[in-house]
């Protein structure tokens, strides 16, 4: 069995069961909201969470979740194990991230456009639980993990930087790993090497930067729109 990671919130659970995770328990504070939450915002899962959701104790709530939370909903899952993933869309690289809450935000974001997966490098865990509950749940619809090195990475790598060309001017190819460096300090000497292409966002004269889930989400609607163009 692999590593249990918590669910918090209903939404954090709907995505968990979506996308196939081997969730091990959910539990609610008041089956009937739980059930109601099911039906206006996930129709799909009502018999499933009839079937799965314990309502349980507010203290109960807290020892399996580890804290309370608005839905009154929560629950684990198994961690799946990311291993070599065969991919026809960009990865998103995250250069030694920092920020836990915009970690999960590019994850939700990268779900959301069909990236390929989301990887980092550095000593941030992307699993860590402020991660996980930045992305509502949505590290089980792709890859997320931690390399150990660029060296690592298979595709051509396009790097985003202020100082790069412009983006207008680049085909993305879907196997490209598409890297974004950390909100504070840009991209790592190590990334910025192992680059085939460094490409700049535009931007508003006078604007500084943008933020690491927005130009994430920029680079990889530039690639879906060029492929459905295509």
């Amino acid at each position: 069995m692999g590593e249990r990671v918590v669910l918090e919130g209903f939404h954090a659970v709907k995505h968990a069961v979506r996308f196939g995770a081997v969730v091990e328990a959910v539990v609610v504070l008041d089956r009937g909201k739980a059930l109601a939450l099911a039906r206006s915002h996930a129709p799909d899962l009502v018999g499933w969470f009839e079937e799965r959701a314990v309502e349980v104790g507010g203290d109960e709530f807290v020892r399996v979740v580890g804290k309370a939370h608005p839905t009154g909903v929560g629950g684990t899952a198994e961690r799946p194990d990311w291993g070599v993933v065969e991919r026809s869309s960009p990865l998103v690289l995250l250069d030694n991230p920092r920020n836990l809450g915009n970690f999960g935000a590019v994850i939700r974001v990268a779900a959301g456009l069909g990236a390929g997966g989301v990887v980092s490098v550095g000593d941030v865990d992307p699993w860590h639980p402020n991660v996980l509950r930045g992305s509502a749940g949505l590290h089980f619809a792709l890859p997320v993990r931690r390399l150990d090195g660029v060296d690592e990475l298979e595709g051509p790598v396009i790097a985003f930087d202020a100082g790069g060309e412009e983006l207008r001017h680049a085909r993305i190819p879907d196997d490209a790993v598409l890297a974004f460096g950390s909100e504070r300090h840009g991209l790592s000497e190590v990334v910025r090497r192992r680059a085939d292409r460094v490409v700049s966002l535009p931007m508003r004269p006078k604007v500084s930067s943008y933020n690491l889930t927005t130009s994430v989400a920029m680079a990889l609607y530039h690639w879906e729109l060029f492929r459905r163009a295509s």
